[in-house]
């Protein structure tokens, strides 16, 4: 594991932040390292547009709105 340091911290940032953690029964620490582990576990919007892009190219396979909408309404039923 790494230590990171983060400075210039607004003190009303902090305080929101420290107040989350108590009311998650949780250290500021361990709070933090909570929201940065699940942070990295996510994907960000960029890399899901471009796995998706990669697969349309590897497959050649597209779907226009109107397949997809209903694909999606079926799914909710």
């Amino acid at each position: 594991m790494v230590a990171i340091t983060v400075r210039d911290i607004p003190d009303d940032v902090r305080d929101e932040l420290a107040a989350r953690a108590a009311r998650a029964g949780q250290s500021l620490q361990e709070y933090l390292r909570g929201l940065l582990v699940h942070t990295a576990a996510k994907p960000t919007p960029d890399d899901v547009i471009a796995r998706a892009r990669t697969r349309v190219q590897t497959t050649g396979s597209r779907l226009d709105a109107a397949t997809i909408l209903s694909a999606k309404r079926r799914d909710r039923r």
